[in-house]
């Protein structure tokens, strides 16, 4: 299991690097070189394609891009090849050509999506039992180092090194994952003998049965989230919190709790259960809110609560992150792995995406009190939502791991 899990490290490496090179490190760096706001503004638009991914995961699932490496390793090896080519073509331009920028970043992030639904598949497919909760916290502390590769190193070296030095560095370090593909067991990919399995497709998913139960939690159980993440910053910088320490506190010190949540997370699973955890994780959760509530409120007035809330808030989210994926892992089919997990996790992605939309509209309209009160109301109410939904899923599915 060893040798899966360093896999699976390797492989989400390569994801996290190149997104969070995009949409962490490329706004500040091109706002500093002179692009403007609404430039900056439209990057993030190249989240689509992870948003929309689940529309192509049958296609990936369905087909061998290079057969003889086998089908996941044929889609990951050389769409990471691509990617880490179009990063080295970013040193041709300067970080104030958005255009330019703007279509690598977007190539990027479509080759990304590609890996992503193949890497998922190929995780589900080996990831079995308890197995999961340790697969998906290496997965998350993969996603917390390449904050610090793709984000916070980004930001630092080049105001030492430069523009162009970074980026070919990091476009190597975007090759080194590649490593991990030939260790990569495609053997396990066989289809079992017998009748021949359907087609993968959106619609596979949904003739199973409890399928909309399944995808109610997923787009209940963190609903509340993007309300809180979406003006949290804004928040912090209102109460003249200073920036630097909000640059901290969203850069090293979040990908250090998402380590240390990532790993807590799989401990957790193992001694409680996953439905206990997914409990006493969106209990916490609910209490950050209530924190941020009172705290705009006046009634637990402070910097002090504010930045323990939101740097509490990260570590809990990390161990969520890890907590739902091994529910997704096991809700997915052998047949189609890659899309039905990339179909949890995007509509996961969509709600999420939609809070943050709204965020700022309600703290316009209510103010910051009202909106994380709101969202604290929501966060209960998801809790209570999907733990009905995981108790009438149940029957039908393997034991808590």
């Amino acid at each position: 299991m060893m040798r899966l899990y360093a896999v699976l490290a390797g492989l989400y490496l390569a994801q996290g690097v190149p997104t969070y090179l995009l949409l962490v490190a490329l706004p500040p760096l091109m706002r500093e070189a002179g692009a403007s706001r609404t430039a900056i503004g439209l990057f993030s638009l190249l989240m689509l394609p992870l948003v929309l991914k689940f529309a192509v995961a049958p296609f990936v699932d369905r087909h061998r891009l290079l057969p003889r490496l086998g089908h996941r390793r044929g889609w990951i090896a050389p769409t990471q090849a691509l990617v880490a080519l179009a990063i080295a073509g970013m040193a041709f331009f300067d970080p104030s050509d958005a255009l330019p920028l703007f279509g690598l970043g977007l190539l990027i992030t479509l080759l990304s999506s590609l890996q992503d639904i193949a890497t998922d598949g190929y995780a589900v497919r080996h990831l079995k039992g308890e197995a999961r909760a340790i697969g998906n916290a290496v997965q998350a502390g993969a996603v917390a180092l390449g904050v610090i590769i793709g984000g916070t190193l980004v930001l630092v070296l080049v105001h030492r090194i430069g523009w162009v030095p970074t980026i070919l560095l990091v476009a190597f370090l975007s090759l080194l994952p590649l490593v991990a593909t030939l260790f990569m067991q495609e053997e396990a990919e066989r289809p079992k003998t017998g009748a021949r399995p359907p087609s993968p497709s959106l619609g596979a998913f949904f003739r199973r049965p409890q399928a909309w139960l399944i995808l109610g939690f997923a787009l209940s159980y963190r609903a509340s989230e993007g309300l809180v993440r979406g003006m949290e910053g804004a928040y912090l910088v209102d109460i003249e919190v200073p920036t630097a320490w909000i640059g901290y506190l969203s850069g090293t010190a979040a990908a250090t709790a998402g380590l240390a949540g990532a790993l807590l997370a799989a401990v957790v699973i193992r001694r409680l259960g996953l439905g206990p955890t997914l409990l006493l994780l969106g209990g916490l959760r609910s209490l950050c809110f209530l924190a941020f509530s009172l705290n705009a409120f006046g009634f637990a007035p402070g910097i002090a609560v504010a930045l323990a809330a939101s740097g509490f808030q990260t570590l809990i989210r990390y161990m969520e992150l890890v907590a739902i994926y091994s529910f997704f892992m096991k809700s997915a089919s052998d047949d189609q792995p890659g899309t039905d997990f990339t179909l949890l996790a995007c509509a996961e992605l969509v709600i999420y995406i939609i809070g943050t939309s709204l965020a700022g509209i309600i703290a316009d309209q209510v103010g910051y009190a009202w909106l994380f009160s709101l969202a604290t109301v929501i966060s209960v109410l998801g809790i209570a939502l999907s733990l009905s939904m995981l108790r009438r899923l149940r029957p039908r599915d393997e034991p808590a791991a």
